[in-house]
């Protein structure tokens, strides 16, 4: 795909591109803009057709494993040491990274309603609110999660983010993300996750968004495995799709910007940084809808452990403990007999943060709404609220279908650190802990 460099065409093509995908998760894609552009039998001939160079970008060490070595071979117009200048320090607004501890707020669970959507111009840089932060950035450990609020398109100006890949989930509004490796467009109920390095800008073409972004410093998202499930169900690899090879073959002038070390930094450009005509390898972004996650669950008795519902992992040193786990908690049967069915109280090592997309969620119906966010931090108890306690000890358990709703989890193995701006937002519900104060107690020594 072509996109031209007269204005007008370039202006038209911001609204009108119709994105290509291929599909599979982890696969080595080819894919070329115009016919030839990829070598064939070699990655880095004496001379590329069309004057392209040849540059590779690589998401992992060059002696990792063959199932964990991550790079791709690109043909672009410029090699990116041109796509850099004289670097300034800019804005990095309220985007924190880890460590952060800029603000001492006592152990507690926590929510969050809905933050409102800006009314003026906000671009995806000024956009991002986080809310937490876990680990530490600087040791490839951890992650971070943000809220965020987008009103306008980036216009000439594009990003890369060298301390984690990016996880986006809409909850509001669509993104489109031109990237150097292709066009991804995604709504609510779907998903995007941006590699570290990758360059792209993000637009808004249908108006106001609102959404969630996990930064990942640590292991490259993949697919859980499924051990005793087996081949099939969960998240599908052949649902994932990578987008078809676009460029900009444009000389006006630009900014990029690259977050580093938990800065922001920008330079000026003469042109487009998304020029590349062709690419192949495993390393590439990527968009994923979640509504073709195939859920496996309890058809006899007790609620299973919530790692049923992982979407994507991301490894640590330690097998079976996640850097981070994705888990969504989508559309579903619920048949277990004499069972309580919904998520059981319980303390875990693991901090979760939860956010809303649409619907309800059936542990706490009450105080989260679409676009909010509850943390349940290590080792801090949580569970069901006296309503959905009651409904789930004392309704009649017949199947239900639970519809129209779809709330995930971001779950790290590190505590999580709340943002000065997550402490002092007015959405953060002061009261949220009373939730639990209507279960009183029950026991009686004389009744069974």
């Amino acid at each position: 795909m072509n996109i031209n460099s007269s204005p007008d065409t370039m202006n038209a093509a911001r609204v009108g591109i119709t994105p290509g995908y291929m599909s599979g998760f982890g696969n080595s894609f080819e894919t070329e803009a115009l016919p030839g552009a990829l070598p064939i039998g070699r990655n880095s001939p004496q001379q590329c057709a069309y004057g392209l160079y040849a540059e590779q970008l690589s998401g992992s060490p060059f002696t990792a494993p063959r199932g964990a070595n991550e790079r791709s071979w690109l043909y672009r117009i410029r090699p990116s040491v041109l796509h850099s200048g004289h670097f300034t320090k800019a804005d990095i607004g309220l985007w924190r990274t880890a460590p952060c501890l800029e603000h001492d707020m006592p152990i507690s669970q926590l929510r969050w309603d809905p933050m409102p959507i800006p009314s003026g111009p906000v671009t995806f840089l000024e956009g991002i609110h986080t809310i937490t932060t876990a680990g530490d950035a600087a040791t490839q450990a951890g992650m971070a999660g943000h809220v965020y609020l987008i009103t306008a398109s980036m216009v000439d100006q594009h990003f890369y983010n060298a301390d984690g890949e990016m996880l986006f989930v809409p909850q509001q509004g669509s993104l489109r993300f031109v990237t150097e490796f292709g066009v991804i467009d995604i709504g609510p109920q779907e998903i995007a996750v941006i590699p570290r390095g990758v360059k792209f800008r993000l637009e808004v073409p249908a108006g106001p968004a609102r959404g969630y972004m996990c930064e990942n410093y640590g292991g490259a998202l993949t697919l859980p495995e499924r051990g005793p499930i087996g081949a099939n169900c969960l998240a599908n690899s052949r649902d994932f799709l990578t987008p078809v090879a676009a460029y900009e073959d444009r000389d006006t002038p630009t900014e990029l910007f690259v977050k580093w070390g938990g800065q922001l930094y920008s330079t000026k450009l003469g042109h487009s940084p998304i020029d590349v005509v062709a690419w192949h390898g495993n390393y590439a972004p990527y968009k994923y809808d979640l509504r073709t996650f195939s859920p496996v669950g309890a058809i006899a008795f007790d609620h299973p452990d919530p790692s049923i519902f992982t979407v994507l992992t991301s490894p640590s040193e330690t097998a079976g403990t996640a850097n981070i786990d994705f888990v969504i908690f989508p559309e579903r049967w619920a048949v277990a007999e004499n069972t309580f069915r919904p998520p059981w109280y319980h303390m875990n090592i693991m901090s979760e943060f939860m956010g809303l997309i649409c619907g309800v969620y059936d542990a706490r119906p009450q105080g989260f709404t679409p676009g909010g966010i509850s943390l349940h931090n290590c080792m801090l108890p949580h569970g069901p609220d006296r309503q959905a306690f009651d409904h789930a000890s004392f309704g009649e358990q017949k199947p239900v279908k639970m519809t129209g709703s779809m709330a995930f989890m971001f779950e790290t193995r590190f505590p999580q650190r709340v943002t000065k701006h997550g402490a002092t937002t007015p959405a953060l519900q002061i009261d949220y802990a009373d939730c639990w104060n209507g279960l009183e107690k029950r026991f009686d020594p004389n009744r069974p």
